[in-house]
């Protein structure tokens, strides 16, 4: 498998939010989302094999929840899914994050999967969702919508009224982007749309919906790494 990092944070968005977690980074991407803040995994990233992640993930125990994340973790999923289960079988709770345009049917059911949805705002990106990915979705999974405007807006609550969500998920997530090049500011300045705008939108039309902030880019500055 190829590596980006490992190391042991809090969770800085989902449901799970301020949890201590272990991150697996992987590398690779088949996505090129305009506000993506992770291009430093599109082609780098060091090999690895299973048991030797999972020596490194059981070093920094007693932590007991691991998110696998990217880059698109799926891209290496006939390596990723046994050690999914490996660890599942050991007592982890696995999280997932993962762009929803990979095939979701065969994550193992206990995984949560916090899965994207792109908006018109993701560039070349948007309207790469998976439409039978809804099926594979259960309550303990999350779909997210990182927005930009009132478009992306607009375009997330369509897809959650269309596809009744609610009814699918465990949670729906709506994150602001942040901004490519942000200041070392730890303040909403450096978000693409400002959260007090979206929560006024999200309370006007009463979506069942959560604001989700991506913590560690105001616990940290924004764009340091490890964290």
């Amino acid at each position: 498998m190829r590596l980006i990092e490992l190391y042991k944070s809090v969770q800085g968005e989902s449901s799970f939010t301020g949890l201590p977690c272990i991150f697996v980074r992987l590398a690779g991407c088949n996505l090129r989302c305009a506000w993506c803040d992770s291009e430093y995994t599109f082609t780098t990233g060091e090999s690895f094999s299973a048991a030797e992640i999972l020596t490194r993930i059981e070093a920094l125990a007693p932590c007991r929840l691991i998110e696998f994340t990217g880059g698109e973790p799926l891209l290496q999923a006939p390596e990723l899914l046994p050690l999914m289960q490996e660890l599942l079988a050991r007592g982890y709770t696995l999280l997932l994050e993962t762009s929803g345009e990979r095939p979701l049917a065969d994550v193992p059911s206990a995984v949560h999967k916090i899965v994207d949805v792109k908006c018109p705002g993701a560039g070349s990106a948007a309207n790469t969702f998976r439409l039978e990915n809804l099926a594979a979705l259960t309550p303990r999974d999350e779909v997210k919508f990182v927005l930009t405007s009132r478009a992306d807006y607009e375009f997330a609550r369509e897809f959650l009224h269309t596809h009744d969500l609610a009814a699918r998920c465990g949670h729906i997530l709506f994150s602001p982007a942040f901004l490519k090049n942000p200041s070392d500011q730890r303040s909403t300045t450096n978000c693409a749309l400002d959260p007090r705008l979206l929560v006024e939108w999200m309370l006007a039309d009463g979506l069942p919906a959560r604001l989700s902030l991506q913590i560690h880019k105001y616990i940290w500055e924004p764009l340091r790494k490890g964290v």
